[in-house]
């Protein structure tokens, strides 16, 4: 027996909405594609799912003196823009003389030669963090300036070098993308759902009761793209009925 969900009763946790409001991303699929009402998203009519990608796995930080001035590199995994300027804002020294940077988030990026010549210092951790094979990082390079200029060369390769330095010495992680996945459950199959969730490694398991429906309540997770098929098939085979996948 299917489990139908009315998408004008269904009470959506704030991750299965849409940045505008609209709760058309997390309504059912009926069928396969064909005519009926509605054009939502389960998850097996989900969009591409984002590609692993390697990262640090924790911060690490390296030092050079090059012509007595000091470059520290300090890099770190960062999730978003946001987590960038945090790691920023926890770093850099307001006593040195630059505190030039660099990150990777996917297609997105930005760099700052803080001062130095452009071109000269955030374009080259850059492009040490392309070389590394690293996604989502950050790269802050802090020097203090010891006396001898080192010419615009001197600067890519100080830069550049510490950088590239740095991140080969970190500990580095596959990271696999996980999805936000809401279900609605019956109080009563709460307990096999769980036990399929933990199987899976499904991350931060929530519950909200706020369904608008007795005896049911909202689970949502978190569990790898490549996983959401099978774990639906376990899911729904553990309960001998079909419980719907909502995915933003």
């Amino acid at each position: 027996m299917a489990v139908r969900i009315s998408p004008l009763r269904l009470r959506f946790p704030s991750f299965l909405v849409t940045a505008s409001g609209s709760q058309e991303a997390a309504t059912p699929c009926c069928g396969s594609g064909g005519g009926g009402g509605g054009g939502g998203l389960t998850a097996r009519a989900m969009s591409s799912a984002p590609s692993p990608y390697t990262t640090l796995k924790e911060c690490v930080s390296c030092e050079r003196e090059i012509k007595k001035s000091k470059f520290l590199a300090v890099a770190a995994p960062i999730s978003d823009e946001r987590s960038a300027h945090s790691f920023l804002s926890e770093v850099r020294d307001p006593r040195a003389t630059h505190n030039c940077w660099a990150y990777k988030l996917g297609d997105q990026y930005r760099s700052n030669d803080d001062g130095e010549p452009s071109g000269t210092a955030g374009k080259p951790i850059y492009s040490a963090i392309v070389s590394s094979g690293l996604d989502m990082v950050m790269v802050v390079v802090i020097r203090h300036f010891g006396g001898i200029k080192l010419g615009t060369g001197g600067l890519v390769r100080a830069y550049g070098g510490v950088a590239s330095e740095c991140l080969k010495g970190g500990t580095t992680c596959l990271v696999k993308p996980k999805a936000p996945i809401g279900i609605e459950v019956p109080f009563e199959l709460l307990g096999t759902v769980y036990h399929q969730l933990q199987h899976f490694q499904a991350e931060d398991i929530k519950e909200d009761y706020d369904t608008g429906k007795d005896g049911v309540t909202m689970v949502t997770f978190r569990v790898e793209y490549d996983k959401i098929e099978s774990l639906e098939d376990a899911i729904n085979s553990a309960c001998s009925r079909k419980i719907e996948f909502y995915k933003r």
